[in-house]
């Protein structure tokens, strides 16, 4: 029987391009060890589009929480997230996409 996945589509709104905020993302999931695979990529309005999945609905809680704060040369406005449920994964890894 296959676990639950939550996935979770997040545009994050302000000055968030151009400040290194896709590294410092992955940087982060690294760093803080969440069970969270995914990407991490710039969308053409000026926004930053982090796509997040997890068993864990309260790994993708914690970035949604570091990427609310971003790193020290961005400004985030909003962060919006979508949540939906899934029991395949898209995803092996996190890393920023092109």
């Amino acid at each position: 029987m296959s676990s639950i996945i939550y996935r979770a589509t997040i545009v994050v709104i302000g000055r968030v391009q151009g400040v290194g905020f896709r590294y410092w993302t992955v940087a982060e999931v690294h760093a803080l060890r969440l069970p969270v695979t995914g990407t991490v990529r710039n969308q053409a309005d000026g926004s930053v589009e982090v796509v997040a999945e997890s068993a864990d609905r309260s790994a993708i809680e914690q970035l949604l929480a570091r990427l609310a704060t971003g790193p020290g040369l961005a400004r985030v406005d909003a962060v919006h997230p979508i949540y939906e449920s899934s029991v395949e994964r898209r995803y092996t890894d996190f890393k920023v996409s092109f």
